[in-house]
């Protein structure tokens, strides 16, 4: 790693589901409604507003942009003309809150949810991975898991792993030719009191795992050996490999996550920092 990290993008209400895409970092502001485009010297726009908290994001093979709509559990598509419309509705599939995804290079997507509700401080529930298939079908891809949370699919397209914050661990299943998920396994346990919330993957095969209770992102390799740490003053939620050559991390950093206090005190950042290996694999 190079330098110290610094500040990319201040006064956010709380920035979450970063990703690299021609030049610019997009990213969900969840309690600011929007999504936001910006470039690594900090020029920001507003690539979409919202009725409600919005989460994850990615791309269809032609382009138009898939936007998580947390609390009415639907699946979000910008037209070309700048329309959204509904892509697919997750609540067959999901319990609470649509969260983060990843999407494919055939269009599918895989979609994790709370499975409780976490802001009134419920007790954890398992929830059911959906996956959503280019016609807006969606299907249960994977149950029983805590909180599954940010996903990464590997540069084959063979291999999806998921986050699960409230297990404390990475898990990997394979991807099957029609997107079917098989053959599950612990990829890592995170330990030292880490919690995996948005992950990114390099070319190494190693992952960034962003964890809000530890202020860090954490480089973990297959088995749960870690090999960097990147340390910041208040929780990382999220993390992405871009810049011209993928070898920055872009975190997004908060310090707390309460939707209303999010929204009134807006210290939301996107911080950055350089670092060795360069960024695979999807998103």
């Amino acid at each position: 790693m190079a330098g110290d990290l610094r500040i990319v993008l201040d006064g956010l209400a709380f920035p979450e589901g970063p990703r690299w895409r021609d030049g610019e970092l997009y990213f969900s502001d969840m309690h600011a409604h929007e999504v936001v485009a910006v470039r690594p010297d900090g020029a920001r726009r507003t690539v979409f507003r919202h009725d409600g908290p919005v989460s994850g994001l990615g791309w269809l093979p032609d382009g138009r942009m898939l936007v998580v709509s947390m609390e009415d559990m639907r699946l979000l598509r910008l037209e070309a003309d700048g329309r959204a419309v509904v892509h697919a509705d997750l609540s067959g599939v999901a319990t609470i809150n649509a969260n983060d995804m990843v999407v494919d290079a055939r269009g599918r997507a895989y979609v994790g949810n709370f499975g409780f509700d976490l802001h009134a401080g419920a007790q954890p529930a398992p929830a059911r991975l959906a996956r959503v298939d280019p016609d807006g079908s969606v299907h249960e891809a994977a149950a029983d898991m805590m909180f599954p949370n940010g996903c990464v699919i590997t540069p084959d397209g063979a291999t999806l792993v998921v986050g699960e914050s409230w297990g404390g661990r990475l898990t990997a299943f394979d991807i099957g030719p029609d997107g079917a998920l098989s053959n599950r396994r612990v990829w890592a346990q995170m330990d030292g009191g880490a919690i995996p919330d948005g992950i990114c993957l390099d070319a190494e095969g190693a992952i960034w795992v962003a964890s809000p209770p530890t202020n860090e992102a954490v480089r973990v390799h297959e088995g749960g050996r870690v090999s960097a740490r990147v340390k910041a003053e208040r929780g990382v939620y999220a993390c992405m490999l871009g810049g011209a050559e993928r070898r920055t991390l872009f975190l997004c950093t908060a310090d707390q996550s309460d939707p209303a206090a999010c929204a009134a005190n807006r210290t939301g950042r996107i911080e950055a920092i350089e670092v060795d290996i360069p960024g695979a694999g999807l998103p």
